[in-house]
C-alpha cells in the first residue's frame, strides 16, 4: 500500500503529464521570403515572383505567389528584384590543421577553434554545408558537435577524419618521402590524424581489415574516404587490392554511409568504381587522358565526381596557359637543336619533368570529358587552411581559401562547359547527393532544411553574381554572415 504523500505525488505527476500531452507546443517562428526569383536547385526553370515559407528549421512551401499564401503573422523578407538559391555545398574541404610543423606547435591548444573559424569562412560566403575529407578527427568532431548543438554558428559539417590507408602529414603514403628523423611532435601529429586508420590497414587480410574499418567508423565519422592510391608523386602506387576495396566499401555501406576514394591512376580508379564507391574525389587528376571506358563506368554506376574546378579555371588556367606558351616555344627550339646535334638528347627523367607541367591541361580535358558525358559533378575544392599567416612567405590565393574557393569552383564549372543553371545544380543538389542527403537538403522543396541564399543579381545571367550575397539562412536561422568568423584566431574579418 502506497503512503499518502507518495500517492498524492504520483497523482500530481500523472496530472502534469496529461497536461503536457494535450497542451499546444510553442509556435515555431514562421518566415516568408516573397517576391524573388527562385532557383530551386533541381535544374528546372526559375520561379518568378516566388514565395518560400519557412517554419522553424524547415521549408513548408515553395512556389509562385499566385499559389503560395503568406501565413498570417509570418515575418516577411522582401526579395523583390532578387534571386533565391539553395545554400552551396562543397564536397571536399579541409578546415582542421593537418600540415605545417609550425601550425601544430603554436596552435595545438586551439585546434577546434581554428577548425570552427575555417568552417565559418565557408558560411560567410553562402556555403551552408561542407564535407571535410581529410583532417584531425578529434577537433573536427568537436566542431561538428558544437555546431549541431547550437553552441556555435557554422555550416553543416560532415567529416571523414583520416584518408584511411594513409598516414599523417609526415608519412610515406602522404608525402612520398620516408618518415625519417621525425620529432616527437611530428610522430604524435601523425598518430592524431591517422586515428587508427593509417598505413597498417594496407597490410591486412579481409577479416582484420573489416574489423579495423568498423573500429574507425565507431569513432563517429560521417563518411569514409580511403586511399585507393598513394597521395601524389611519381610513380603513384595502388594502395588496396581489389578484394580489400570491396571489404572497405561493403563495411561502409553496411552503416549507410558514403564510401569515397582518392585514386589517381586509371587502374586505381577502375578498381574503386567496380567495388561500388559512391564518390571519387578529383577523378580528373590523372597523368594521362581518361579513357571512354572509365567515363562510362562513372555514368553507369552514378558515381559522383568531386571536381577541383577552382584549380584549373580562372586565374590558375590563365597563368598556366601563358607559362605553357613560353615553355612550348623553348621546347621546340631545344628539340630542333637536339635534331641538329647541337644539344644532347633529354633523359627520361628530364622528359618526364617536361611533361609534368602539362598536368593541368590533361586534368582540364578530363574534367570537360566527364562533364560532357553527364557525370554527377559537385564542387570539391580541396580548400584548406595552409600555414598560419605569420608563417607564410606568400599570400594564399583566393581560389584555395575557405569559401572563396567554392565560389571559384562554381564559376569554373561554367568555364568548363556547364550552363550557369547546371553549375548551380552541381553546387546544391549534387552536393547533397554526394552526402546521401538529398531527402534532407540541397534543393528548395517542402520538408527540406531551410538552407538558402538571397543574391542581389541574377546568377543565370552571369555566374559571378553568386558573389552578390545579401542574405544567408541556414536551418531557418538568418546568419549575420558579415560578422563571421565570430572569434578569429588567424584570419582577419573581411
Amino acid at each position: 500500500m502506497l503512503l499518502p504523500n507518495v500517492s498524492r505525488a504520483l497523482r500530481h505527476a500523472t496530472l502534469l503529464l496529461a497536461i503536457a500531452l494535450v497542451a499546444p507546443r510553442a509556435q515555431e517562428p514562421v518566415t516568408a521570403i516573397v517576391g524573388g526569383t527562385i532557383i530551386d536547385g533541381n535544374g528546372g526553370p526559375p520561379i518568378v515572383d516566388g514565395v518560400v515559407v519557412v517554419r522553424g528549421s524547415r521549408i513548408v512551401s515553395v512556389g509562385p505567389s499566385s499559389q503560395v499564401a503568406v501565413p498570417r503573422g509570418a515575418r516577411v523578407i522582401d526579395a523583390k528584384g532578387k534571386w533565391i538559391t539553395p545554400g552551396f555545398i562543397d564536397a571536399n574541404v579541409h578546415v582542421s590543421i593537418y600540415s605545417g610543423l609550425e601550425n601544430f606547435a603554436r596552435y595545438q591548444d586551439r585546434f577546434a577553434a581554428v577548425a570552427l573559424e575555417a568552417a565559418q569562412l565557408h558560411l560567410k560566403v553562402g556555403v551552408t554545408t561542407i564535407r571535410d575529407s581529410y583532417g584531425m578527427l578529434a577537433p573536427l568532431k568537436a566542431t561538428r558537435d558544437a555546431i549541431n548543438r547550437g553552441e556555435a554558428i557554422g555550416p553543416r559539417l560532415l567529416f571523414a577524419g583520416n584518408i584511411v590507408g594513409w598516414g599523417g602529414p609526415w608519412s610515406f603514403s602522404f608525402t612520398g618521402r620516408p618518415p625519417e628523423n621525425l620529432s616527437l611532435l611530428q610522430e604524435q601529429m601523425n598518430d592524431a590524424i591517422a586515428a587508427g586508420g593509417g598505413e597498417d590497414l594496407v597490410n591486412m587480410e579481409p577479416d582484420s581489415l573489416r574489423a579495423a574499418i568498423n573500429r574507425y567508423l565507431d569513432q563517429g565519422v560521417d563518411f569514409l574516404k580511403f586511399g585507393g592510391t598513394s597521395h601524389f608523386g611519381f610513380p603513384v602506387f595502388i594502395g588496396f587490392s581489389e578484394r580489400a576495396h570491396q571489404v572497405i566499401v561493403d563495411a561502409v555501406h553496411a552503416r549507410g554511409l558514403v564510401a569515397e576514394t582518392h585514386s589517381t591512376t586509371p587502374e586505381g580508379l577502375r578498381i574503386a568504381l567496380r567495388a561500388g564507391v559512391d564518390l571519387v574525389q578529383h577523378p580528373e587528376v590523372l597523368d594521362v587522358p581518361m579513357s571512354d571506358e572509365l567515363v562510362q563506368l562513372f555514368i553507369e554506376r552514378k558515381v559522383v565526381c568531386g571536381m577541383l574546378a577552382n584549380t584549373m579555371t580562372g586565374k590558375p588556367w590563365a597563368d598556366y596557359a601563358r607559362r605553357r606558351a613560353r615553355e612550348d616555344s623553348t621546347a621546340r627550339l631545344r628539340a630542333d637543336s637536339v635534331q641538329r646535334g647541337l644539344l644532347r638528347a633529354r633523359t627520361g627523367a628530364e622528359q618526364r619533368r617536361d611533361r609534368g607541367d602539362q598536368g593541368m591541361a590533361i586534368r582540364r580535358a578530363n574534367a570537360q570529358k566527364l562533364i560532357r558525358a553527364g557525370c554527377i559533378t559537385a564542387p570539391a575544392t580541396d580548400n584548406y587552411l595552409g600555414l598560419a599567416p605569420e608563417f607564410r612567405r606568400d599570400a594564399k590565393p583566393d581560389w584555395q581559401e575557405p569559401g572563396l574557393g567554392t565560389l571559384a569552383a562554381i564559376e569554373g564549372f561554367v568555364e568548363l562547359g556547364m550552363t550557369p543553371l547546371q553549375a548551380l545544380t552541381a553546387a546544391t543538389k549534387n552536393g547533397a547527393i554526394a552526402s546521401k542527403a538529398l531527402a534532407d537538403y540541397g534543393t528548395l522543396e517542402a520538408g527540406k532544411a531551410a538552407d538558402l541564399l538571397i543574391l542581389s543579381a541574377d546568377p543565370l545571367a552571369d555566374i559571378k553574381n553568386i558573389r552578390r550575397l545579401e542574405l544567408v539562412m541556414k536551418g531557418g536561422a538568418v546568419i549575420n554572415h558579415a560578422a563571421l568568423p565570430t572569434h578569429p584566431v588567424w584570419s582577419t574579418r573581411r
